[in-house]
């Protein structure tokens, strides 16, 4: 049972058992399974408050840390969630590995499973580079992001955040706003939301809008103002130009005058409208500073909730690593 769930969410985890021993997406994930992990993450939370700020569930347990872009939060986030579960944490980056020496994905990972991990934690510019793990490794894997695919534990600490404010997120209406395009933090707070009953509108150019947008789960538009009004939370995305190939708009402060949030649009938006984003933050193009650092804004706690659900998804996929070994043993 989760450390300080509350008797709902205990009652949930009692009837519930994670057989998952990956974490690739939150697309084939059901409803109950998101609940789980909210569920687990909200009894995770306490720790953090502790004088000692430490729990055993992964001890003797060994996570690596296997980053092939750069991140500041998500990485951090899972090595302090990762040593908070008393697991050893083993840090790698591409630059300085064999990996500049033309060693594989493949390779490497079972280099590093040679040497006795349990749990790998990957960020890869590939879509698809969490899967291909999966299949050629034992260790339980983790999606710290991948290509323009999804980013799960971003999803689930966005969906935490606003469940913890708003609870039931059946029929709240979430504009996600921006560069969707190349946002795998948009892909995997779609799904999410959807199979949790929200109301998703994507907002943003259309030069910013994924191929085959029609066939996700959202309604889709072009004009910002029009939407401030109605949504319970906007979630403000960070223009990704390291992946932009081209173009996409005329200019910033163009791009800032149509989309981003000013306090001027904040004033025209429900009183109690949460204003998230995950970061880095882009002050001044897609957000005001005075709106990041204001009432409505959730952007710090929700790196404060990214700890929870990391230590949530780390205890789980152990937990179903443990199960299935334990399977497979039984004659």
């Amino acid at each position: 049972m989760p450390y300080n769930a509350t008797p709902s969410a205990a009652n949930r985890a009692d009837r519930f058992i994670w057989r998952r021993k990956h974490l690739l997406g939150l697309r084939d994930l059901s409803r109950e399974e998101l609940l789980h992990v909210l569920d687990t993450a909200e009894g995770f939370k306490e720790i953090s408050t502790r004088s000692i700020k430490k729990a055993p569930p992964l001890r003797g347990k060994v996570v690596v840390n296997l980053f092939f872009e750069d991140s500041t939060r998500t990485r951090n986030s899972f090595t302090l969630a990762a040593n908070r579960l008393s697991a050893d944490v083993l840090e790698f980056t591409a630059t300085g590995s064999s990996i500049s020496k033309g060693e594989t994905l493949r390779d490497t990972a079972r280099n590093l499973e040679a040497m006795g991990i349990d749990i790998v934690v990957i960020r890869h510019s590939a879509a698809g580079a969490p899967h291909l793990l999966s299949r050629c490794i034992d260790a339980a894997i983790v999606n710290a992001g991948d290509g323009q695919h999804e980013h799960p534990t971003q999803g689930l600490l966005d969906i935490f955040t606003i469940r913890e404010l708003r609870g039931d997120l059946k029929g709240l209406k979430v504009a996600i706003v921006g560069d969707i395009a190349h946002s795998r933090v948009a892909r995997s707070n779609i799904w999410g939301l959807h199979k949790l009953g929200a109301e998703v509108i994507l907002v943003g150019p259309p030069t910013l809008m994924p191929a085959s947008v029609e066939k996700l789960p959202v309604t889709v538009c072009h004009d910002f103002d029009a939407v401030i009004p109605e949504v319970d939370v906007m979630n403000m995305l960070r223009v990704q130009f390291e992946r932009i190939g081209s173009t996409v708009f005329p200019s910033g402060r163009e791009y800032s005058r149509l989309f981003g949030l000013t306090m001027d649009r904040l004033k025209r938006a429900r009183k109690d409208v949460l204003v998230m984003h995950p970061g880095p933050v882009n002050r001044g193009m897609e957000i005001e500073s005075e709106v990041a650092d204001g009432p409505n804004s959730t952007i710090l706690r929700q790196v404060s909730n990214g700890l929870a659900i990391r230590m949530a998804v780390l205890f789980l996929v152990n937990q179903a690593a443990a199960l299935k070994e334990g399977t497979d043993k039984t004659p």
